[in-house]
């Protein structure tokens, strides 16, 4: 029988758990420093911009003095940018990710295809914004409308929606798929109502990240020329338009201190409307995720 040295084994065990708070403290430790800055910015925001949070702010245009500068026309144009943003980049992604897990061959073109999709996930937003200048903006001569910069837009999210979607479809059982091809269904119909059913939870928190990022950004608006102050709403996808990180960052880029009190009124608007966008999606998410 071998011998065993108890008090080493203690004494290793005792070692052990040493390091184990030492970790414990230090992640504990990361995630209170990151939650004591995202609540002081909050708070300084709040504090700052809640003053100016009026119906006349949500209902005036932009203006060069403070008291009269209001966010309609950066509210309108991102809610019209969201509404090109959304069904265009998650109906691309969605389909691409289906037709990599669902349908393409398992080979050295798809793995490379996979892997240049996850890189460009990290592509600096200024290149997408590039990219948007040359093909819609100057190519296809749609200026700085609507349809260019939600099209610009959906470029930036779209490898984040696709890597989301692809993980979300390959987390669905290999089982269910079976069981629906052995009741006589075709690929098709396995899509449509078991797995994408099955996915959409995973789906739509990627898209979720996505779009927010979308509304969020601002160098690839300022790459194709929307303009930071209008004073008309657009009436279509091919008008001009202003966004809500566009006004904000004109605000806060005055030296005048009344306009940093203006710009986190904005932020409290954008932060508004992403929330009200994260909650939609979180329902649709959850009521999903109770039926699978």
């Amino acid at each position: 029988m071998r011998y065993v040295d108890h008090d080493l084994v203690v004494k290793r065990m005792g070692g052990r758990k040493i390091v184990n708070y030492l970790f414990k403290g230090l992640f504990m430790l990361a995630t209170t420093i990151a939650l004591l800055a995202l609540a002081i910015l909050l708070y300084r925001i709040v504090t700052q911009g809640a003053g100016n949070l009026s119906w006349e702010f949500l209902n005036n245009f932009a203006s060069r003095f403070p008291e009269k500068a209001g966010i309609k026309a950066a509210l309108i144009g991102s809610l019209w940018l969201m509404a090109v943003v959304a069904p265009t980049s998650i109906i691309l992604g969605v389909g691409s990710a289906i037709y990599l897990e669902e349908y393409a061959k398992k080979n050295r073109m798809t793995a490379f295809i996979r892997t240049n999709i996850s890189n460009l996930a990290g592509v600096p937003s200024v290149v997408f914004g590039l990219l948007g200048l040359t093909i819609f903006v100057r190519a296809l001569s749609l200026g700085n409308s609507v349809l260019a910069a939600g099209f610009t837009m959906s470029l930036l999210i779209l490898p984040v929606i696709i890597v989301a979607a692809q993980e979300a479809i390959r987390a669905v059982p290999n089982e269910l798929r079976d069981a629906s091809l052995g009741m006589g269904a075709t690929k098709w119909q396995t899509i449509v109502r078991i797995i994408l059913p099955a996915a959409i939870p995973g789906i739509l928190t990627g898209s979720i990240l996505a779009l927010s990022r979308a509304i969020g950004e601002t160098a690839p608006l300022i790459v194709i020329g929307v303009p930071v102050i209008i004073q008309f709403l657009p009436s279509g996808v091919t008008d001009t338009f202003t966004a809500l990180p566009m006004q904000i960052y004109d605000w806060s880029s005055r030296p005048q201190q009344e306009f940093q009190a203006v710009a986190a009124a904005g932020i409290i608007v954008l932060m508004a409307v992403l929330l009200t966008m994260n909650s939609i999606a979180a329902l649709i998410r959850n009521k999903f995720q109770k039926r699978y």
